[in-house]
């Protein structure tokens, strides 16, 4: 059997994929990249907010168009995970619907569709996952790879549906995370990415206490491993340990990202975070005080409901204050079953994407101003690609792939992706910079 699956979504997902590759692959599935030769096609949905879901949805359709008459077509991640049940009875074009949490089972729900050829909805909804260590099929040349150190959420923010989607907060015991980065860094892997819808909350459950510094200490021991970066940061559980070990441990990226959502304590209390403007700008104040050079990524919400113009302009306000180096910007989903999907005072989309709008606009100069204070550094880049012009585009320590700046260079030497080299910055921009290796 000839298997093709893809990948929409965040980082989580695609390291569900490859999971899920691994498993199918050591059951004597053969996994391929071409859709055409494939006897049954996967798509890892997202259904996080509204343009995901529509994303999606799509994707689904278009795939369903290269069925014919054996082609099987399946449904898994987190859209199926929570529609499933209208999903199965609304779209008979998918053959089969798995959640988040049935990677596991996909070799006999393959082989019960495949020799049965009945339709199914195989989402059971229990929290169980995989989160030992599991066989995972790695791109070629895996420079650069995921660690999912824990699954589920304990946080009720009020816009959010990913408790309900992953379960609780479950922390992967550390040998296991320690085993599953040696393997890959027996396998060429130079940057780790841990992941975790709270990164910071790890070991709580299984340790009883906050187990990342722990953590990250014993990762930084791995031959081969350079870069070790940290998404998805609570800000009120960045403890003064955690900063030391980043400040202190080279191999640890002076990069974080901490999703503060947004800065007026109003909002705040309605989304149901548990930080405060104050607590926000102390702790990056305290980053930035013990680790000069920390690049910080956060995320905001325009026009969550009840947001008034005095918030809007108090996070414009923080924005221009706290100067972050990375950002992005959401304008609220409403989505049902939520505690914000039912408040009142929402706001029209046309002045959420007119805030969402001028964040960025207000974010292009800061970013610039940021890259500018680098020309003339020489900086550590790790290679991702060749340009069709000879030249190179890559990263450094304060980007993480796919979605922060790239740096693009020249080199007089023939690199391959993965190799990390020192670049002479020359020249910046909105969101790139340019230089030559040194």
């Amino acid at each position: 059997m000839k298997v093709y699956m893809e990948t929409l979504g965040c980082p989580k997902n695609f390291n569900d994929t490859q999971v899920a590759k691994g498993i199918m692959s050591q059951n004597g599935i053969e996994i391929v990249d071409d859709i055409e030769s494939a006897d049954v096609m996967i798509v890892n949905t997202c259904g996080f907010i509204n343009d995901a879901k529509k994303e999606s949805i799509a994707r689904i359709f278009e795939l369903a168009e290269y069925k014919g008459t054996d082609k099987k077509l399946i449904v898994s991640g987190c859209l199926s995970e929570r529609y499933s049940e209208e999903l199965f009875g609304e779209m008979p074009e998918a053959d089969a619907f798995i959640g988040v949490n049935e990677y596991e089972k996909l070799p006999q729900i393959l082989e019960s569709l495949v020799l049965n050829g009945e339709r199914q909805n195989a989402v059971t909804g229990c929290a169980c996952d995989t989160l030992g260590v599991m066989p995972r099929i790695l791109p070629e040349n895996p420079y650069t790879a995921t660690v999912k150190i824990a699954e589920g959420c304990n946080n009720r923010c009020a816009y959010c549906i990913i408790p309900q989607i992953r379960g609780p907060y479950r922390s992967k015991k550390k040998e296991d995370v320690i085993e599953e980065a040696k393997w890959l860094a027996e396998r060429g892997c130079k940057e780790l990415i841990l992941i975790a819808q709270d990164v910071t909350l790890y070991g709580t459950d299984i340790y009883k206490k906050p187990a990342l510094p722990e953590l990250l200490r014993d990762l930084c021991k791995i031959d081969g491993i350079e870069w070790i970066r940290l998404m998805y940061c609570y800000e009120d559980r960045i403890t003064d340990e955690l900063i030391e070990v980043m400040k202190t441990e080279p191999k640890i990226c002076h990069y974080i990202d901490i999703p503060v959502q947004h800065s007026s304590d109003n909002v705040l209390k309605a989304m149901n975070r548990r930080s405060t403007r104050r607590s926000i700008t102390e702790t990056i104040e305290k980053l930035k005080k013990a680790i000069p050079d920390i690049h910080i990524r956060t995320t905001l919400i325009t026009g969550f409901p009840g947001e008034t113009e005095e918030d809007f302009e108090d996070l414009l306000t923080f924005v221009e204050e706290m100067k972050f180096a990375r950002l992005g910007v959401f304008a609220y989903s409403r989505e049902e079953n939520t505690p914000a999907g039912e408040m009142e005072d929402q706001i029209p989309q046309e002045i959420k994407e007119q805030r969402q709008d001028a964040i960025m606009r207000r974010q292009l100069d800061i970013s610039l101003e940021s890259n500018r204070e680098k020309i003339g550094e020489t900086l550590d880049v790790i290679v991702e690609e060749k340009d069709e012009d000879g030249s190179y585009i890559g990263r450094t320590q304060y980007d993480a792939p796919e979605i922060d700046n790239s740096v693009i260079f020249t080199s007089d030497k023939e690199l391959k992706p993965g190799n990390i080299v020192k670049v002479l910055i020359r020249d910046a921009f909105d969101y790139d910079l340019t230089g030559m290796e040194v």
